[in-house]
């Protein structure tokens, strides 16, 4: 930046609610964007806000805890945001009910193929043994995936990196190949979004259809206790 744009800038930069304006800023630019391109799932308002965001602190020299002392409150809002999936849940609880048998199959195959997938692939390339371990409960929701990586012995930091990045890639191609693949029941594409543990995808599912949202909140919260009780029993039975 030129001497002249630093000196105006750096009083701003200290300012938290100027970092909450840029992250909602860059989000609406996103949004923008996606409606430009006909609302194409791989035009992701959250990943173009994740990008603008990063350039912007980048380029301006911002120490992320300056940053996040104003995007705080929009983190906050993520635990009442998934609270606020038990509502479709609740109102949808008998057609759960009914259909417990074939979740609870989704669910366990879901889970499991995340878990040895994820292993699989950092043992393939020759990645190391804590890298594999911090991939291992990627597919849950960021705060438990990073409990359960440092619970087993893996990075926290790199498990959330991954979570992230995962739920932006399963709401960025997820509808898309569900909808290639002819699957059309809002309730298999809210329960796919649940146990990928993107509650990106489960927002847009919710977005569009209240019993895939049911579904979702229920994917997201069953897979996380899931991942929670199979992947230490995993990593026991692999180190054994």
């Amino acid at each position: 930046m030129t001497k002249a744009l630093a000196s105006l800038w750096m009083p701003l930069a200290a300012t938290p609610l100027v970092w909450l304006a840029v992250t909602l800023t860059a989000y609406m630019l996103g949004r923008l964007l996606q409606q430009a391109c006909k609302c194409l799932a791989f035009v992701s308002p959250v990943l173009i806000a994740i990008a603008v965001v990063a350039v912007v602190v980048l380029a301006t020299h911002t120490p992320y805890r300056t940053y996040f002392a104003g995007a705080q409150f929009i983190n906050f809002l993520l635990g009442p945001a998934t609270v606020a999936l038990a509502v479709p849940l609740a109102k949808n609880f008998d057609l759960v009910r009914r259909n417990l048998h074939s979740i609870g199959l989704a669910l366990l195959a879901g889970s499991i193929t995340s878990i040895i997938s994820g292993v699989g692939v950092v043992w393939i390339l020759g990645g190391s043994h804590t890298v594999a371990l911090s991939m291992a409960p990627k597919a849950v929701t960021t705060p438990v995936a990073m409990a359960v990586s440092q619970e087993i012995g893996g990075v926290p930091a790199l498990t959330a990196a991954l979570a992230i990045l995962g739920g932006i890639v399963a709401a960025v191609v997820g509808q898309y190949m569900l909808h290639h693949l002819r699957v059309s029941d809002w309730r298999a594409h809210g329960l796919a979004a649940g146990v990928a543990g993107s509650g990106i995808a489960a927002a847009q599912v919710a977005s569009r259809d209240e019993s895939g949202a049911a579904f979702a909140a229920l994917g997201i919260g069953l897979n996380g206790l899931l991942t929670a009780l199979l992947v230490p029993l995993l990593v026991v039975l692999w180190r054994a």
